[in-house]
């Protein structure tokens, strides 16, 4: 593997590499022969096998001088499947109109290549600095982040700062990032009842009115009105399922499914344990898998010094937010404050995904400007 001279020249590396989540391999490569010249010692892993093979992770560590401060880039190397109907195939970058193109254009090869193209121009008296890089971050999240955060602690490599690198502006570069996000937990509901001929109901017990009547009630439920910094909790139901081939036939078991997005005013398992209560008064079960909890970096030191980053090189201020979906901040921020900022997220997961070249340049300076804050260079 050959050391990128250019943050453009790196990105259309990694996108090359194909990396469907969950990625191992080439793509991690190419990554740690970028790193090994610049002085980091590099740490790989392959953690845990998911139904499409074993997990790959990186954490790469400069060190500063003792007692420094110690700034983490945080991201992920492995992206969704590219799906049909490219103009150019999806693991082969091609430059058109002053747009990248390629799968894990944006989402998230580009900010990676720029955040070693930044860490290239900070000097290694100025601080700690180290790499969080995940294979599994787009597929279940198990065997990823996680692992990292165990090896992290393990050797006693705790950053005082995290930046993850995920795609957050919308309209332009440098317009939002997210300094927290809601949680997320899944819940699969069960109603038991007895089968037997529909002409003859009182022989029999039909699940299907009390499901129906449990989904009202939790579509009814109004979980909170927001707060000062998150939008109000939704519960949606997102699958409802009898599967009853004859139409003569009381079934003998109804099934559903929702999802919540909460913000912090409420906790996975104690979601779960409400639900759970209102399962039982139906005579239902239910059985939840909690994403991640919500999390909030108070708006302070860290959220202004990367708007001052942005600001210096773009003349936005960043608005602070916390839309959007989950991401592997919900399990950094365990060790750390935790803010996101990154490239516009307008083609992410879409097909002919695709940079502004421009900004590849830009988000390196910017990036470059956040970590010698952080260090206090």
């Amino acid at each position: 593997m050959h050391v990128a001279e250019t943050v453009l020249d790196l990105t259309e590396a990694l996108i090359a590499c194909p990396s469907v989540t969950p990625a191992a391999g080439l793509v991690f490569d190419c990554l740690e022969a970028q790193l090994a010249p610049l002085g980091f010692a590099v740490h790989r892993a392959v953690s845990g096998e998911v139904p499409d093979g074993p997990v790959e992770n990186l954490f790469a560590i400069r060190q500063g001088p003792p007692g420094s401060r110690h700034f983490a880039f945080a991201g992920h190397l492995d992206v969704v499947p590219p799906g049909e109907g490219w103009t150019s195939a999806p693991f082969a970058p091609e430059q058109r109109g002053g747009l990248l193109h390629g799968r894990g254009a944006v989402d998230m090869k580009g900010a990676i290549a720029a955040m070693v193209a930044a860490v290239r121009e900070v000097l290694a008296e100025a601080g700690t600095l180290s790499f969080v890089i995940t294979g599994d971050e787009e597929g279940p999240a198990k065997y990823g982040t996680l692992a990292l955060i165990d090896h992290m602690r393990a050797v006693g490599a705790i950053p005082d700062l995290c930046l993850v690198g995920e795609p957050t502006s919308v309209a332009r570069l440098g317009d939002t990032m997210k300094i927290g996000r809601r949680g997320s937990v899944n819940i699969w509901l069960g109603v038991a009842g007895a089968e037997g001929h529909v002409a003859y109901p009182h022989l029999a017990d039909n699940p299907a009115p009390r499901l129906v009547a449990l989904l009202a009630e939790l579509d009814a439920l109004v979980l909170d009105e927001g707060t000062d910094w998150f939008q109000p909790s939704n519960l949606e139901i997102t699958d409802i399922a009898i599967g009853n081939p004859a139409t003569n036939v009381i079934p003998a078991r109804a099934s559903a499914r929702i999802s919540i997005r909460f913000n912090d005013r409420h906790t996975g398992a104690g979601l779960a344990e409400r639900v759970a209560a209102i399962a039982a008064r139906h005579g239902g079960t239910a059985r939840a898998v909690v994403s991640g909890e919500a999390f909030l970096t108070l708006p302070g030191e860290f959220s202004q010094l990367v708007a001052g980053a942005v600001r210096a090189e773009t003349g936005l201020t960043p608005e602070a937010s916390t839309s959007g979906g989950t991401s592997d901040a919900r399990f950094l921020r365990a060790l750390c404050p935790v803010i996101e900022f990154g490239l516009s997220n307008a083609t992410m997961h879409k097909r002919d995904e695709a940079v502004a070249i421009a900004d590849l340049e830009v988000l390196a300076r910017i990036y470059r400007r956040i970590a010698q804050a952080a260090l206090g260079a």
